[in-house]
């Protein structure tokens, strides 16, 4: 949150924040507690054995006892930290089911977001509070990392990659959006905000100002626009490609043996270099896109590829999918 008063820590806004918090403090605790007591044996040592002073030098072994106590004694405290910040990791890299998915397109020197309803920010990004939201992000040129410190999250941003990160905010503000990652002149430029506000006055935002297209029927346009169907459909006889009701999330069988998931990054690898996995059963024929479709358009064919239903029977937003057709498995969109 913006604040002219020097703060040690920034705001912590998130679900997780003052629990990263108190690893760091008890991590540095650790390392001081040991700084301290090593330092102190040292110079003690020091002082107690220096030259001239009238002390016993002759050989002396520690008993066994002594040489396993500073061997062993640090052994439970490596383990409950290990276990500790592996907790809360796992935790971090794992969104819940249920949470709201915001589509991220780096870009020197921008950030490019989309709600799901369609509603487009660029440097900015309105959340609402108790809400976990899901960042998918892609970059259209070189390595970028979404960086919001109040939310202590921080996830390198790739291009020809999918990557994610989730956070859950808890106080409502305005919090800082960095890039953390050098990527070129006006790298220092590449900032914006976070704008975290009640779920009511979320609501009202985004129901408010201009209509965007959802991506959903952006997705469908840009089928019908490539013909997609004229191959996938499970009406055209022969098939000439997998049908794709019900593809996402379903194992993908290839025809190199290999079995591979369908998820975000196989389903654009097959849209932008359809020959690199080649689904079982059918023949490399689909054209290349890549540089045909911009990485919004492509996030946008995903939505709707994911309305067609998924390998639990239900679309992206919870509701039915249709049936899934075919008896072979796979998808080249």
């Amino acid at each position: 949150m913006d604040n002219a008063e020097f703060q040690l820590f920034p705001d912590a806004a998130s679900t997780v924040a003052s629990r990263v918090d108190a690893l760091f403090l008890f991590m540095t605790a650790l390392t001081i507690f040991f700084t301290v007591a090593i330092a102190g044996a040292i110079l003690y040592l020091g002082i107690r054995y220096r030259r001239g002073a009238n002390v016993n030098r002759a050989q002396y072994s520690p008993p066994l006892w002594l040489e396993l106590s500073w061997l062993l004694t640090p052994v439970p405290v490596v383990i409950f930290v290990f276990i500790w910040s592996s907790q809360l990791f796992l935790e971090m890299q794992r969104p819940p089911k249920d949470a709201m998915e915001i589509r991220v397109v780096a870009k020197q020197w921008m950030w490019k977001l989309q709600h799901p309803s369609g509603r487009r920010e660029i440097d900015e990004l309105h959340v609402p509070t108790g809400r976990a939201v899901r960042m998918t992000m892609i970059s259209e040129d070189v390595i970028h990392s979404f960086y919001v410190p109040a939310f202590r999250i921080k996830q390198d941003v790739l291009p020809g990659r999918y990557t994610t990160t989730w956070f859950e905010a808890d106080t409502p503000g305005t919090y800082h959006l960095f890039c953390a990652e050098y990527c070129g002149t006006n790298h220092s430029r590449m900032k914006g905000r976070v704008v975290v506000q009640t779920p009511s006055e979320y609501e009202e935002w985004l129901g408010g100002g201009r209509r965007d297209q959802s991506p959903v029927v952006a997705g469908a346009a840009l089928y019908e626009q490539f013909r997609c169907g004229s191959c996938h459909a499970q009406t055209v006889t022969p098939l000439r490609a997998p049908p794709l009701e019900g593809i996402y999330g379903r194992s993908v069988k290839l025809a190199n043996g290999a079995t591979v998931t369908a998820d975000d990054s196989y389903l654009r690898e097959s849209i932008t270099r359809p020959a690199a996995k080649v689904v079982a059963g059918f023949q490399p024929i689909m054209p290349v896109f890549e540089g045909q479709i911009s990485e919004e358009g492509l996030s946008d064919l995903l939505a709707y590829l994911k309305s067609l239903g998924t390998a639990d029977g239900v679309t992206a937003d919870g509701s039915g999918g249709a049936a899934e057709g075919g008896s072979r498995e796979g998808a080249k969109p």
